[in-house]
């Protein structure tokens, strides 16, 4: 059983990676290249700016005094942090947590059909590879599984984006929402936005390959158990077989991958959404990155932190609620 000790320690390295990640965030911005601060007082000083004006600009947009000593300006940084003020965009004039929350969810709405997607695709190809273990089938899937777990997503999305939208016209080139059209929930608003999310859906599908041969493998395990001889001796269909009894006990080992999966998939996020002009954090990062808009950058990484180790720590509490097999080995695992 897992011990109130051993949910303490993972809590106690979840809160030390986000405060790993803020201080290195910290670092970033007083040791950079160039020196962020001191490079945007300079610029506002060449608009005509007092330096006492530009030293409370830098300070507003960073959320650092550039005149207080290191330590007391990293306590305050810290604690701004906290709070969620994690100062104003250089670039753009407005806080970084609004525009932080403006795209986040574009980037969840994609990523969350693309998981749901994959796994879907995995866990039920798997099991059939598992079910004609060896068979036609079995080589054929496996085959086809290995073929897009190797495949970069990436690599996909050029493809997609070439051929089903450039030269098929079957779907949009870019964007997130449709033109012309009045936002709000209606059939026509909400067509458009899945029209135009469709291509980075399926550029995530490649994780479909990882999952299948993930779920083959724990499915060939439970293939010898004796209420599967029972089902087959009932007379039911190998898919009712395959998918309703291997897949319901295979699938608990692919809770922790699913949600593993998670965070990989928000920093492909930022090459995906560049590839499709998809208006989403990654893409939002990355304009941020060209512009050197220091604070929003350091905005995003500790958001995309927050939001994987909360995860992960999410996984580990909760895996032996879904699977109680694990629940004596994690705790003496960790």
């Amino acid at each position: 059983m897992v011990t109130i000790g051993w949910r303490t320690r993972r809590l106690a390295q979840a809160a030390f990676t986000v405060w790993a990640v803020i201080t290195i965030s910290f670092v970033l911005i007083r040791l950079m290249p160039g020196n962020a601060m001191g490079a945007m007082m300079v610029s506002f000083e060449q608009q005509g700016m007092s330096p006492a004006r530009a030293r409370e600009l830098v300070e507003l947009r960073l959320s650092v005094d550039p005149n207080k000593p290191i330590p007391v300006a990293y306590v305050e940084y810290i604690a701004s942090t906290l709070r969620g003020d994690l100062g104003t965009s250089m670039a753009q004039g407005e806080p970084v947590a609004e525009l932080l929350a403006a795209a986040l969810p574009w980037t969840l709405f994609v990523l969350s059909w693309s998981i749901f997607i994959s796994f879907f695709i995995g866990i039920s190809v798997g099991a059939l590879m598992a079910y004609w273990e060896g068979g036609k089938l079995d080589v054929g899937l496996t085959s086809w599984a290995i073929l897009m777990g190797s495949i970069p997503f990436y690599v996909l999305a050029i493809l997609l984006l070439i051929f089903a939208s450039y030269r098929w016209g079957l779907f949009p080139s870019g964007g997130r929402q449709p033109t012309g059209v009045p936002q709000g929930f209606n059939v026509t608003y909400v067509r458009g936005i899945l029209y135009h999310a469709a291509l980075p859906v399926f550029s995530m599908l490649v994780a479909s390959g990882v999952a299948s041969l993930g779920m083959r493998g724990n499915s060939i395990r439970v293939l010898g158990a004796d209420y599967l001889r029972v089902a087959r001796l009932r007379g039911l269909s190998d898919y009712t077989i395959s998918t309703q009894y291997v897949a319901r006990n295979a699938v608990l080992p692919m809770y922790t991958t699913l949600l593993i999966s998670i965070g990989e998939m928000f920093g492909g996020s930022i090459v995906l959404e560049y590839v499709f002009n998809y208006r989403g954090l990654g893409l939002l990062l990355f304009e941020a990155y060209n512009q050197r808009d220091y604070a929003l950058m350091m905005g995003g990484f500790v958001l995309i932190t927050v939001a994987v180790v909360t995860t992960l720590f999410i996984a580990d509490m909760t895996y032996s609620w879904v699977d109680p097999r694990a629940g004596g080995q994690d705790s003496e695992s960790y």
